[in-house]
């Protein structure tokens, strides 16, 4: 069950408890804003150490990172480098922006690496697929074609 749901039921959950603590607000008011999405929580369950936080109305400001390869430069060890900085100067959230390398493989090691939240963007690598499977992005089609479900633990 998501956050939302959760909140949307009533339960404050541990999370919810957390970020309260953190931000200093009350947890039945935090349970409330993410109740109407005023503010989000993205804590995916799969996504293991991480330290959830909240983003909206009412909230501190957040701070995101962008990293990712590129087809030109596509070296995982550069990548956690990156990552590591990024938690070292206190970032909220992470996006990987990846469209080069293995890009499942990046991602799975940047959320096993990762304590924060961590993002995507799946049209990039839909689109990578299409091109390299295909020789062309006219030929991405809205059926899932290159879709990859993320590669949690």
């Amino acid at each position: 069950m998501t956050q939302m749901k959760k909140a949307r039921s009533g339960i404050i959950t541990p999370e919810m408890e957390l970020i309260a603590i953190n931000e200093q607000v009350d947890a039945a008011w935090l349970r409330d804003q993410v109740a109407i999405g005023r503010v989000a929580i993205p804590a995916n369950k799969r996504h293991g150490g991480l330290i959830p936080c909240g983003i909206g109305e009412g909230l501190l400001i957040k701070v995101n990172a962008n990293i990712g390869t590129s087809s030109d430069r596509a070296i995982l060890d550069e990548e956690l480098a990156k990552l590591r900085v990024s938690l070292e100067a206190g970032t909220d959230t992470v996006m990987d922006l990846s469209t080069g390398g293995d890009m499942n493989a990046i991602l799975k090691a940047i959320l096993k690496e990762s304590t924060v939240p961590v993002g995507t963007v799946p049209i990039y690598q839909a689109v990578v697929e299409t091109v390299e499977e295909k020789g062309g992005l006219i030929h991405l089609t809205a059926d899932g074609k290159g879709r990859v479900d993320p590669p949690y633990r």
